[in-house]
């Protein structure tokens, strides 16, 4: 079952916390936490993010633009 679009998943893959931007053939468009560059996944190996994994992911981004490592 593909995850819907605006949803917060893991990618299990790689660990990384990602938006669900669209759906493109059998693959899953994720964007990460914060912005950057999409990455497709599939599917099967996406989860949804627990809610403590959406705080890291938040806290994480939070703590790089107060270092100035993302605008």
């Amino acid at each position: 079952m593909k995850p819907p679009i605006g949803s917060y998943v893991v990618d299990t893959r790689n660990g990384r916390i990602g938006i669900v931007m669209g759906h493109e053939g059998p693959y899953v468009q994720l964007r990460p936490y914060g912005g950057g560059k999409e990455w497709d996944a599939e599917p099967g190996v996406v989860r949804t993010a627990s809610p403590a994994e959406r705080l890291r992911a938040a806290t994480a981004y939070a703590n790089a633009r107060s270092r100035g490592e993302v605008p």
